[in-house]
């Protein structure tokens, strides 16, 4: 349960929850139990209502993993506007296509496939909209190169930077110490940064939403 809100909170939101997409539910389903970290779905639904509100033409996601939060970007995306997206794991890359497929957007979304790391100093485009959620210990390097393709006035989103409680706690796992600390200085670099408007949101696991100045 989430040491970020209180789990009544939780559960009143989910009781409150509207979601009929099948697909979306049946990739939840499918995430809690093979152990795929995906976005939280309140998460999600911040997301969807930032992409209804920038209406970016051009999406960075770094992370795809199912395709899950592909998904929900690009179902609330404007005619022709497109979702660029980064993941290495063979196994993750092959049941994204499958999902992107069902979903009928194969040609909202485009799957990079390979390390954000290798990848993202050789993209020659500029992004509206950029959604970081990959390996903690990249987060730094990552949000480096975002800067770099991110159009002014344009949108920042990275998932986990309260990482299960764990970067305000005192108690923290041996197991989750050294991704707390990678949280940790990522959020001190993200809330400081000269470039960017910036506000950490306890929803999920913590969302930060960065405007570029």
């Amino acid at each position: 349960m989430s040491k970020i809100i209180y789990s009544e909170q939780i559960e009143y939101l989910k009781k409150l929850r509207i979601e009929s997409n099948s697909l979306i539910l049946k990739m939840e389903e499918f995430a809690a139990k093979n152990n795929i970290p995906i976005l939280d779905w309140n998460s999600a639904g911040l997301l969807e209502q930032l992409i209804l509100i920038h209406k970016p033409k051009m999406v960075l996601e770094i992370g795809t993993a199912i395709a899950y939060s592909s998904i929900r970007i690009a179902r609330k995306l404007k005619k022709g506007a497109f979702v660029d997206t980064i993941e290495k794991s063979k196994n993750n890359i092959k049941i994204a296509k499958e999902n992107i497929k069902k979903a009928k957007l194969t040609n909202s979304i485009n799957i990079i496939e390979g390390n954000a790391l290798d990848i993202m100093p050789y993209l020659d485009k500029k992004y509206d909209f950029i959604f970081l959620d990959a390996d903690k210990e990249d987060y730094e390097k990552l949000f480096f190169y975002s800067l770099m393709i991110l159009k002014k006035n344009g949108v920042m989103f990275v998932d986990n930077l309260l990482w299960h409680g764990y970067a305000a706690s005192t108690d923290v796992p041996s197991n989750y110490k050294k991704s707390t600390e990678y949280i940790r200085e990522f959020n001190k670099l993200f809330t400081t940064s000269p470039s960017l408007s910036t506000v950490i949101l306890p929803v999920g696991d913590g969302v930060g939403i960065g405007i570029k100045l």
